[in-house]
């Protein structure tokens, strides 16, 4: 039995719009959020000035304890967008818990998961709807939308106590970007 019980619940998510109407949690990154991750810093500060620093990617959570045997969901919204010729994408992380994995199921849209290990290893698989991307433990990851026009919808579940990690990826980057170059998506 465990400790600290707690009952069952339900939320409503959007499938068509990605989002969560209910939930508790809220991340909003915009492109200013995302400076020192694209290749090109320049083109990052004209889209920041001449676009009004547009929205990159959203989360929504409603959120359960941090305890082992929890289970996070979310729903990850990523807008269409490029910096440059670089296609826009989440910030990345590893896990705190680097022995946790990750479960992406893409509802909408058309993209990447990037992902790489510490000794550089990369991947990087396609997603789109109805495709679902297993983020094994020790993998960094990010979502990185090739869509023209429309979000990179993702439902991910996660163990509740694996953490975020966003500092590693400050500092390493990744060794492969995804490119639109001469109307192809090219992973460089």
């Amino acid at each position: 039995m465990p400790t600290n019980p707690m009952d069952p619940f339900t939320v409503l998510i959007d499938l068509e719009n990605g989002t969560m109407p209910d939930n508790t949690n809220y991340l909003k990154r915009n492109a200013s959020d995302m400076r020192g991750h694209y290749a090109n810093n320049e083109a990052m500060e004209n889209l920041i000035s001449d676009n009004g620093d547009p929205l990159h990617y959203e989360v929504f959570e409603t959120p359960v304890p941090e305890d082992v045997g929890q289970l996070m969901y979310c729903l990850s919204r990523l807008q269409p967008g490029k910096v440059g010729d670089e296609f826009f994408m989440t910030k990345g992380h590893y896990h705190t818990v680097e022995a946790t994995a990750e479960i992406y199921l893409c509802l909408k849209g058309q993209g990447y998961m990037l992902m790489k290990t510490a000794d550089g290893k990369c991947a990087a698989e396609e997603m789109s709807r109805g495709r679902m991307v297993y983020v094994p433990p020790f993998w960094a990851h990010r979502s990185v939308n090739t869509s023209k026009d429309e979000p990179l919808i993702s439902f991910c579940v996660y163990p509740a106590n694996a953490g975020h990690n966003y500092g590693d990826i400050e500092q390493e980057g990744f060794p492969k970007r995804i490119f639109e170059r001469d109307g192809r998506v090219v992973i460089e």
